[in-house]
């Protein structure tokens, strides 16, 4: 099944949730600016910037990172043919590099490679979204117990602000915002953990969910406003020192309760007796 939109004209409104701890005080620039930075149209850099940031990883690599970006911005939507010649002028580099790029991409599946056709951005695909989601619950919730002991007080407290800028986005709810917030508060949780190949597996399936669906929370009415709700739940125990087996089932639980919430909507008959991941 072919997914929708997320931006489309029907996408879910979200009732206004309690405001934060914050609500009461006078507008803040900080936090203006970097609500606008997640409202903003997802513009990707270009291949001047992308150089200039990443001056010490090799031509393929930027090529990787310049394409992956507009993927997950929906600069190149599924379907969009990755023409070698086009990419690599646009990135100032010979195709070899571009064509390296490609390929680590396609073994990530967020490209498909057809016979007379060339590359394409995959095609978004209902079951593979599904996959992707019970996968990171449970590396995303392994990653988060791993980096638990390794977090500071700012880090508790920069993850918190996330969640409060994300209470602020309800009342007028922009899903797209919403889902940019989101990945930066859980970003700030796993981040710390020290098994760089678990951080590597739980960052591929994010950069496939971004291309599968651009926000879950436009399909889902209601999913946002619980989500914040479970994300101080597991700041709070990540805080106060919980057994890591507690932090984990809290993560995991978080995750694959939007997957439910999904099938719940959107297949209610394939949703009963779904696996409590």
């Amino acid at each position: 099944m072919t997914l929708r939109q997320a931006q489309g004209p029907n996408a879910a409104q979200v009732p206004n949730a309690a405001q934060g701890p914050n609500a009461a005080q006078g507008p803040d620039p900080e936090r203006q600016a970097t609500l606008r930075q997640a409202q903003g149209p997802g513009q990707a850099q270009g291949p001047g910037q992308a150089q200039g940031v990443a001056g010490t990883q090799s031509k393929s690599q930027q090529a990787y990172h310049w394409i992956k970006e507009r993927i997950a911005g929906q600069v190149f939507t599924p379907g969009y043919r990755l023409v070698l010649g086009t990419l690599a002028s646009d990135l100032d580099m010979s195709v070899v590099p571009v064509r390296e790029a490609i390929r680590q991409l396609e073994a990530e599946g967020l490209v498909t490679f057809e016979r007379n056709v060339g590359a394409r951005v995959s095609m978004v695909d209902d079951t593979q979204y599904r996959y992707s989601m019970q996968a990171l619950s449970i590396l995303e919730g392994t990653a988060t117990a791993l980096a638990a002991r390794r977090l500071t007080a700012d880090d508790i407290h920069a993850a918190r602000r996330i969640n409060e800028l994300m209470i602020e986005t309800l009342e007028h709810f922009d899903p797209h915002a919403f889902t940019r917030l989101n990945q930066e508060f859980h970003a700030a949780l796993f981040g710390k953990c020290p098994n760089p190949r678990l951080l590597e597996l739980v960052e591929a399936e994010w950069g496939r969910l971004g291309n599968l669906r651009d926000s879950t929370f436009s399909f889902v009415p209601g999913r946002a406003q619980e989500s914040v709700h479970e994300h101080e739940n597991i700041v709070r125990l990540i805080e106060q020192g919980a057994p890591l087996g507690e932090i984990e089932k809290a993560a995991r639980r978080h995750r694959s309760a939007t997957l439910d919430a999904y099938m719940i909507h959107e297949h209610p008959d394939e949703a009963l007796g779904l696996p409590a991941f």
